[in-house]
């Protein structure tokens, strides 16, 4: 009896650290697997060549515009954070949401990342139809770069922003406080940017975009579009839009096998210091066959209202205009063609009527991975 009770006892001691170790063992993995699914990474690079045309001044490159690597961590059901980095620039957004209903109502997010005015402003470069990627009026009022007074923020800011959806997913809305400065930068005029947006979307493919923005800019250099507003003045800084897209298909589109046609378009207006400014584009995609695509786009954009100024045309002759409008307007047609999920080739051309510079053209062609 005694040598089958140490027989037993022998054989417990042997399996209970068996068991032991497998539990833990099984315990790391699992939580190895949580931390790993709890984590998102994308990215994507765009490259390419562009020939320029802009007078006696002819010029041709290969350039690689953006390269973007961004991590998301999803923390809980309602908490999440993202990091985005480009390496062809700068640190590009760094943010936090948390949702606070139990439904899509509310979610607040704080950090830095794409301001919400306009319709355009916060679609990735990766689906937009253009090499350019957005309108004339867009990347100025938005602050994506052709502002000296701005300088070149990305479309991003650093805020808080209340945003939602109600009534059944029709209608989008976003509050946003914003320190109307750029991005990786402190507020230097302690005024802070209001911006307020709606999405209203009747039925799935169709949606109707109206924002606006109340705020400050400090000038960072002069601009010809506004010689009354010096480096380091505090000046209005006023933007309002109104826009509307289409696709078929219900909206749905994976970019590659299952495409729509599309069509957006959008009002911009803007007020800097005393001078207005306005802009108007019309962007649209038709397939054509397999994964090629047909683009053309219409874009219009005066930066300068009945203002005087001098121009000298290629003969070196001065010419005076009175109470003229300094705009631009930009007519694009082009193809691309979806070899992968939401990697593509674009071929471009693209024909310029500017207030400084006449009439000249571009030819785009690019490449572009993600992931």
């Amino acid at each position: 009896m005694k040598r089958i009770i140490f027989t037993i006892l022998a054989g417990w001691l042997l399996v209970l650290p068996m068991q032991a170790q497998t539990s833990a063992e099984q315990d790391e993995a699992y939580w190895m697997k949580d931390v790993i699914e709890r984590f998102q990474v994308n990215g994507y690079a765009q490259a390419g060549y562009t020939y320029s045309n802009l007078g006696d001044k002819n010029s041709n490159t290969l350039d690689v515009k953006r390269t973007l690597l961004w991590v998301k961590a999803r923390i809980t059901d309602r908490w999440s954070f993202l990091f985005m980095h480009d390496f062809n620039s700068v640190v590009q957004e760094f943010y936090t949401d948390y949702r606070i209903t139990n439904n899509k109502a509310l979610t607040v997010r704080f950090g830095q990342f794409k301001n919400q005015l306009s319709m355009e402003n916060p679609y990735s470069p990766t689906t937009c139809e253009l090499v350019d990627v957005y309108s004339q009026a867009t990347t100025y009022l938005t602050g994506c770069g052709s502002d000296p007074l701005f300088g070149v923020q990305y479309g991003r800011d650093l805020g808080i922003d209340f945003y939602g959806q109600l009534f059944n997913d029709h209608l989008f809305y976003n509050l946003e406080i914003m320190n109307g400065r750029g991005i990786n930068k402190k507020d230097q005029d302690n005024k802070k940017d209001v911006i307020v947006k709606l999405d209203y979307r009747p039925f799935a493919g169709l949606k109707f975009v109206a924002s606006a923005q109340k705020g400050y800019g400090t000038a960072l250099a002069k601009s010809t579009l506004c010689p009354d507003i010096n480096v380091g003045d505090i000046y209005r800084r006023d933007r309002w839009t109104v826009g509307a897209e289409y696709k078929t298909n219900g909206g749905k589109n994976d970019y590659w096998k299952d495409r729509c046609f599309s069509v957006r378009g959008e009002v911009l207006g803007g007020r800097d210091g005393d001078v207005h400014s306005w802009g108007a584009y019309v962007v649209t995609t038709v397939p054509i066959v397999g994964q090629l695509d047909a683009i053309a786009s219409y874009d219009y954009f005066c930066g300068a209202k009945d203002q005087d100024y001098v121009s000298i045309d290629k003969s070196g002759n001065l010419h005076y205009h009175v109470d003229a409008e300094k705009d631009q307007t930009n007519l694009v047609i082009g193809l691309q063609y979806w070899f992968f999920r939401k990697c593509r080739v674009q071929a471009q051309y693209t024909w310029s009527d500017s207030w400084d510079h006449g009439r000249y053209s571009r030819v785009q062609i690019q490449t572009q991975i993600a992931f």
